[in-house]
């Protein structure tokens, strides 16, 4: 029997609903203004019209090209602007580009699903053109309508629909794709599921905020229904998943406007950093935990804190056929050596706590049960790192990495923040090494970006609603996070891998984030985010040579913003001219102010538009 999800008046409410959004759309009050700057495309000389529809008369011309084009060295920006991608190349991911892989398989572990992984190409096979809409691409719809309802069109793969249908992952309605918030293991919806789980974790007796869960990580997503159903109870939700046969899962995840990046858990270390999350949550993830000795069960130990909690819902956990009861004493036997306790087994679930153990670790590790990591294994930032087979010795405590309930904990000033050395701008236009952040110093921070919000949306003039997905390319320790919690928004906080590892201190302030080097393309598809805020980025990465680029990072920030999407960008005068300059080369529209930093300095502020445009 159906959950109450979907019954009769449930049905008649949803139908009401879309009723009321289309013609929301139509009148442009909902969804916002829908007009289109339009590139007709006859020849590889085609150029841009500003037009409301392909027959409108009286148009602007844009002179950029429609053309299939490198990356050259030297870098050479055409009179007539970037080309832009042929309509094929619409969702185009260069390091998640299959046609690129299949020429490395030879040289990839595919027992290990390597190709699953980053490859990025040279820099002479990768794309210098701007990536188009597909066509009949509308403006995304506004969030909180965006969890259950996306435009088809802009998201116009039915595979999912037509494999994973029954189990309420999404289903086709007319122009819309509907998520009824199922999933393989929860196909009468998230909220059952996650109120079990809350049940299982605390013994019948509370929720999982009552079991101390704040941050998810989300392995193998699949639509990113559980993330959406977790914000009621205010957890946080890294989710990832593979571009694999689940073809389009996280762009269909960003599309409803939730938190979510292509990777994938294989041989190299996950972007996050260690001891971040409460949970660790795989439903029919498709990861071989079992396999290479419990490698991958390693890495989720080093991103687990203590008394974090592992949600395994498949098979082996139930089933008593075919392979599945060899596999599930393995992982039995992998996770007490550990140090890991099966806590529950309900259903179609089982859950582990990562105890804190030492006596058990110890003693584990002399029986030679695993490996003990060396300590530079753990330093740095989690960054193309390849995976070792062994155990971190961790010496933290868990009352130090407990955190206080929220939103508390976004201004909860953590000890780590007294030891942590980092790079940081001196305000004379050079990346210097700064001490470490005293509790003075974390308050001011707050206070300036709480001002700074403030500034920026009275010069963006939107509306709240009109933000949703928004992206913190260069993320120090969260303030600019922390500043948008009461707005209706989630944030990627990115902490550029060169940089010292602030990301911790982000996920202590229970947020969420991820390394990254803008040397290269992020790991998302096109038109996934509402605004990308980048403070000081440019002056990083110059003199770093071919590839990092200011033109090579504004080219990235194109392909991964939406139509009409913003871009905030405060630099030096002298990055901020070479900006002004270029771009409308990449049918940028922009506005220049002037804001004080923390040093009491007047800062450059550049708030740039993406044209909405498309190939006709």
């Amino acid at each position: 029997m159906l959950s109450a999800a979907f019954d009769l008046k449930s049905g008649q409410f949803i139908l009401l609903a879309l009723l009321l959004m289309i013609g929301a759309f139509y009148f442009g009050t909902f969804f916002g203004n829908n007009s289109t700057i339009y590139v007709p495309q006859f020849t590889s000389n085609s150029s841009f019209y500003s037009s409301p529809s392909a027959s409108s008369s009286g148009s602007s011309r844009f002179t950029n090209r429609v053309a299939l084009t490198y990356r050259k060295t030297p870098l050479l920006i055409s009179e007539f602007g970037v080309d832009v991608c042929p309509l094929e190349f619409n969702e185009y991911i260069p390091c998640h580009n299959v046609s690129y892989i299949n020429t490395l398989r030879s040289s990839l572990d595919l027992s290990r699903r390597e190709e699953l992984e980053r490859h990025c190409p040279p820099l002479e096979k990768r794309l210098f053109c701007l990536v188009p809409p597909p066509k009949d691409y509308k403006l995304p719809i506004r969030w909180p309508t965006s969890r259950d309802y996306v435009w088809r069109s802009n998201v116009n793969h039915t595979h999912l629909a037509e494999v994973k249908g029954g189990q309420n992952w999404v289903h086709e309605m007319n122009q819309l794709w509907w998520f009824p918030g199922g999933g393989t293991h929860f196909k009468h919806g998230a909220s059952e599921y996650i109120q079990r789980l809350g049940n299982m974790t605390t013994n019948e007796t509370g929720d999982l905020g009552s079991a101390g869960v704040v941050q998810v990580l989300d392995v193998g997503c699949g639509v990113a229904s559980f993330s959406a159903y977790l914000l009621p109870l205010d957890i946080q939700t890294m989710s990832f998943a593979p571009k694999d046969g689940h073809e389009n899962q996280i762009q269909f995840a960003l599309e409803r406007g939730i938190a979510a990046m292509i990777s994938a858990i294989s041989t190299k270390q996950l972007p996050y950093p260690s001891n971040s999350f409460e949970m660790v949550h795989c439903s029919r993830c498709r990861v071989d935990w079992h396999e290479n000795d419990g490698i991958l069960l390693k890495e989720l130990n080093r991103l687990l804190r203590y008394n974090g909690y592992f949600v395994y819902s498949a098979p082996p956990a139930y089933r008593r056929d075919k392979d599945f009861p060899m596999i599930w004493d393995k992982l039995v036997y992998l996770t007490s050596a550990m140090c890991w306790k099966l806590i529950a087994q309900k259903v179609q679930t089982a859950i582990w706590i990562k105890q804190e153990n030492q006596s058990c670790f110890l003693q584990n590790a002399e029986q030679n049960l695993f490996d003990v990591c060396d300590p530079e294994y753990d330093s740095g930032t989690s960054w193309n790192k390849p995976l070792r087979n062994c155990m971190i010795l961790d010496t933290s405590k868990s009352d130090s990495q407990k955190l206080p309930p929220r939103p508390q904990h976004l201004s909860a000033y953590s000890v780590g923040f007294d030891s942590l050395e980092f790079l940081g701008w001196s305000g004379t236009k050079l990346w210097v090494v700064l001490p470490c952040i005293k509790q003075e110093r974390f308050i001011s921070d707050m206070i300036f970006w709480q001002e700074q919000v403030s500034h920026y949306y009275r010069l963006m003039n939107v509306n709240k609603t009109d933000i949703r997905n928004v992206m913190d390319m260069n993320a120090f320790i969260g303030g600019f996070s922390v500043a948008l919690n009461t707005f209706p928004v989630w944030v990627m906080n990115v902490v550029p891998a060169s940089m010292n590892n602030t990301l911790s201190a982000i996920y202590d302030r229970g947020l969420i984030g991820a390394f990254h080097d803008w040397c290269e393309p992020f790991s998302t598809y096109p038109r996934t985010y509402d605004l990308l805020h980048a403070n000081h980025l440019f002056s990083h990465y110059q003199n770093r040579g071919e590839g990092c680029l200011l033109e090579d990072i504004m080219l990235e920030m194109d392909r991964i913003l939406r139509p009409q999407g913003f871009i905030i960008i405060r630099e030096n005068e002298q990055i901020t001219s070479r900006i002004r300059d270029i771009a409308p080369k990449f049918l940028w529209e922009f506005e220049s102010h002037s804001l004080e930093n923390e040093q009491k300095m007047m800062d450059t502020v550049l708030i740039a538009r993406k044209k909405f445009w498309a190939i006709v």
